[in-house]
């Protein structure tokens, strides 16, 4: 595996390995790999020639008062297992590099970006798509992929790419989870024992809702009400947004229409920030 850290010459091999007539896939991460890291790797490599997975902690998708500086960093470990996991190439920029001094330019999606996650964090999906855009413009892909728990990141980044005629096709893969159910994320290791244990909860009020579905229930205001008390009991420190949404338009539904719906929460516990969501299919 080849480690580059500069800009031109990241671009420099990606427009290379295209005139030489092969498939650039990458994976963007900020690093801390965990399984479900390595699933978007792996994915990649069954679509592409050359896999880059980029590790770069951006620090414009981080509002005033969150955890950029605390964010789990381990360089030499992400090495070792996006090597294991089929990255051919992992590029590693400097924040001095991504946005220098004076650096003004930035990619926004309306709407998508100001509701949920947007709502809570107004500056964040102007980072995402910012940082996304100049991956994409440094390594060239013809494919990326992204996890489905950040679902609506995943979203608002297929928007970008759609509308800016970007060269790239995105595949958002399933969300990897613990054998308990809490999807894998680089922030549950901010979780003490309670928290972890009680942070289950997230995933069995999804199961919940979408089982009462399956029986029949089609009432919104019902099932987030089952799912807020299901968190509640788990004593979080706060339940930010329980929301029903249509996956192909992402706005929030007061009625369920086919083919499916998605269902997102974001729950803090203590300083910790958790997100996860379940797609089920309507009939």
């Amino acid at each position: 595996m080849d480690i580059i850290t500069n800009i031109a010459e990241m671009q420099q091999r990606a427009e290379r390995l295209r005139n030489e007539g092969l498939r650039v896939g990458v994976v963007p991460t900020m690093g801390y790999l965990h399984d479900g890291h390595l699933s978007l790797i792996r994915r990649a490599r069954e679509e592409a020639d050359v896999v880059v997975t980029t590790i770069f902690v951006n620090p414009t998708q981080f509002g005033p008062g969150e955890d950029f500086e605390q964010y789990p960093r381990d360089l030499e470990r992400d090495q070792q297992l996006a090597a294991e996991a089929g990255t051919d190439i992992l590029f590693s920029p400097t924040s001095a590099a991504m946005y220098p001094e004076g650096y003004s330019t930035f990619v926004q999606v309306e709407v998508a970006s100001s509701i949920l996650e947007g709502k809570f964090r107004p500056m964040h999906f102007r980072g995402v798509t910012t940082v996304v855009a100049k991956l994409f413009n440094i390594t060239k892909p013809h494919v990326a992929v992204f996890g489905q728990k950040d679902a609506q990141q995943a979203f608002i980044i297929q928007t970008m790419a759609r509308e800016l005629n970007m060269d790239a096709r995105l595949l958002v893969t399933p969300i990897v989870r613990e054998p308990d159910g809490l999807a894998m994320s680089s922030r549950n290791v901010y979780l003490s024992p309670a928290e972890r244990e009680h942070a289950t909860a997230l995933y069995t009020s999804l199961k919940h809702a979408e089982q009462r579905i399956q029986q029949g229930e089609r009432s919104v205001h019902t099932l987030r009400s089952e799912m807020e008390a299901l968190l509640r009991a788990a004593e979080p420190t706060a339940v930010d947004y329980i929301a029903f949404v249509r996956p192909d338009q992402f706005r929030e539904v007061e009625t369920f229409e086919p083919p499916s719906v998605l269902i997102a929460l974001a729950v803090r516990f203590g300083s910790t920030r958790l997100l996860d969501n379940i797609v089920v299919p309507i009939s």
